[in-house]
């Protein structure tokens, strides 16, 4: 067959899924082709070929009845993997089909769910396919002259300033898809929004929403087991009863949180958590750490951490923290105030405690106060970049974790001394500490921490203080009678040597 008729085969083949969505998935990929990435795969797993099989009932029983269906699921079940078919069989078996992706952060878009739609594009089996639609970066359209901006589904990250992007997503007598990823985290604003767009008759609508049940509150909630759940088909996916899923992680969460536990709920179990929302650091162990009394050791390092903040609601903080003592050395907060005044500040504490590390994070105006710090000779002066690459750490005894960036490491490091450490007993402490919520970077296994952006999205004010305190935690620093502790500043690290590898300050 030449090129032209294969073309034209393949479009009256693309006719006959208009609605038969699994139809598609198993005819437009090679299912157990050898030499290919799926020889050795037969198709969808049973949960995704249920939706599949429901989206084309529906569309074929009566297809300008809005669909809306919400998957909550435990992780690594292929939510990924089925948006992306979706979004594949939509855009090319309805002429000029409009569709948004939304997730809960750009991060998640351009790491996660694009890159998993250009792993299934790729696979496409016909060419002609690629040819007739074209991925970009943060889109995928018709290559038709003239339905460029017709036939497209596009991927906007939400934003409480931007909820005018969902509201416009109208498409009379043609089709609409809407896809939420992650869809817990997304605000009740933008679901409300979205639903504006419901309206067009004589229009095949299909609201998708996809996440792990972070929250038991808001409106993916509300659409599965709260108020709204008569509105959306629904379903709860545990992650065991998958084919795809790795059982032995799932054992160890299991083993290691158990059974009943929020963490095993969510993150296998695919039901919402027990608390309003699952949280990084407990409230019952901030608390605890509050009244705690502890003692402190001759050889224990006086370590100051600083959060560094210019003007605005942000304030900047020095945590001090001595082995298992974060209270007994007085705190300082500074609002509005300039690098430089800042910096003379803390040399002056940094005169009075002497301590064996300062670690500034470096973001803001951080830069400018170690620079000045340094310029004053203060010692043992060493930058953090909340950013930068992390690595494991102990999240429950014998437990230990990868971290998505040096901030979720230390926030893992400071979630376990809590247990046994002492704070000051501030009540704006403990709502740092047990405000942030996390999740899992793109590779699922590494714990990741909910930004400073995304907090304030939900109306939650930064850590400042809370962040002090895990700067304490950027490095290991050695006992002060270790024969083996080095200056910190003469490697620009604080060293860790042999047996002292695993040793806590």
């Amino acid at each position: 067959m030449t090129p032209q008729e294969v073309r034209q085969e393949v479009i009256a083949d693309l006719g006959r899924f208009t609605h038969d969505p699994l139809g598609f998935v198993l005819w437009a990929f090679p299912w157990g082709v050898g030499g290919t990435s799926l020889a050795n795969e037969d198709g969808p797993d049973v949960w995704q070929r249920e939706q599949l099989q429901a989206i084309g009932n529906d569309l074929r029983a009566d297809p300008y009845k809005v669909i809306q269906d919400a998957t909550a699921s435990g992780h690594g079940i292929g939510k990924s993997s089925q948006v992306s078919w979706i979004i594949l069989w939509a855009l090319m078996t309805h002429e000029d089909t409009r569709g948004v992706v939304t997730a809960n952060t750009e991060g998640q878009l351009r790491t996660k769910t694009w890159p998993e739609l250009s792993k299934w594009y790729s696979l496409l089996q016909f060419d002609c396919l690629r040819e007739m639609f074209v991925l970009e970066a943060t889109s995928i359209h018709s290559t038709e002259t003239g339905h460029e901006r017709t036939w497209r589904i596009d991927a906007i990250p939400w934003s409480e300033r931007n909820t005018e992007a969902f509201a416009g997503l109208h498409n009379a007598g043609k089709r609409v898809v809407l896809l939420f990823d992650e869809a817990s985290s997304i605000i009740d604003a933008i679901w409300d929004t979205a639903s504006g767009g419901l309206t067009d008759a004589n229009t095949e609508i299909l609201w998708l929403a996809y996440g792990n049940p972070t929250r038991n509150t808001g409106r993916f909630h509300q659409a599965i087991v709260g108020r709204f759940r008569n509105q959306w088909r629904h379903r709860m996916i545990d992650g065991r009863n998958v084919k795809r899923t790795s059982k032995e992680q799932l054992q160890r969460w299991i083993d290691a949180y158990g059974e009943d536990s929020d963490f095993v709920r969510v993150r296998v179990k695919g039901q919402f958590p027990r608390a309003s929302s699952t949280q990084f650091i407990p409230v019952d162990v901030v608390q605890a750490a509050r009244k705690r009394e502890v003692q402190v050791l001759e050889s224990d390092p006086v370590i100051f951490g600083v959060d560094c903040a210019r003007f605005g609601d942000d304030h900047s903080t020095l945590a001090i923290r001595r082995g298992r003592d974060a209270r007994s050395l007085e705190w300082r907060r500074w609002n509005d105030q300039d690098s430089m005044t800042l910096a003379g500040d803390i040399a002056l504490e940094a005169q009075r405690w002497k301590p064996q590390a300062i670690f500034v994070d470096a973001g803001n105006i951080g830069a400018a106060v170690i620079d000045r710090l340094r310029q004053l000779g203060v010692q043992n002066v060493m930058e953090v970049w909340f950013g930068g690459k992390g690595r494991e750490a102990e999240l429950e005894p014998g437990i230990r974790v990868r971290t998505a960036n040096k901030r979720a490491e230390m926030w893992t490091k400071m979630r376990a001394w809590l247990k046994t450490g002492a704070i000051p007993d501030w009540d704006e402490l403990e709502a740092d500490l047990t405000a942030p919520e996390y999740g899992y970077a793109s590779d699922q296994t590494s714990i990741q921490l909910e930004s400073k952006k995304e907090m304030r999205a939900r109306g939650m004010p930064s850590p400042d203080d809370a962040d002090a305190l895990a700067c304490t935690f950027a490095e290991y620093v050695m006992p002060l009678d270790n024969p083996y502790f080095y200056n910190p500043t003469e490697y620009g690290v604080v060293r860790e040597f042999n047996r002292y590898e695993e040793l806590d300050g």
